[in-house]
């Protein structure tokens, strides 16, 4: 479960990924709530409820889980996409910078 008892260097290891990882999701899910609704779909993307979604579900894995446990690493993956793939896409068609 969440933050349990740290035993050790790897506890520590564990400790430090999970803040990580729910640092990241937390950021991406504030990112994804800032958004017009709009710019999701402008650039292809899924629309913002689903990301909203699939963020609020990442955040609640990572927390109960260690995001080196299969359903963690599935949801730092998620949370991987949206802030290398969606983030950057969503925050250029907002600029309105096309290149």
């Amino acid at each position: 479960m969440v933050f349990t008892a740290v035993a050790g260097l790897t506890g520590w290891i564990m400790l430090l990924l999970q803040i990580a990882a729910l640092i990241a999701a937390a950021f991406a899910l504030f990112h994804a709530v800032r958004q017009r609704k709009d710019a999701y779909p402008a650039v292809d993307k899924l629309t913002k409820p689903v990301w909203l979604g699939i963020l609020a579900a990442s955040i609640v894995i990572i927390y109960l889980f260690h995001p080196v446990s299969f359903l963690g690493i599935i949801a730092v993956v998620a949370v991987g996409v949206y802030l290398v793939d969606v983030r950057p896409r969503v925050d250029e068609v907002q600029r309105g910078s096309r290149w």
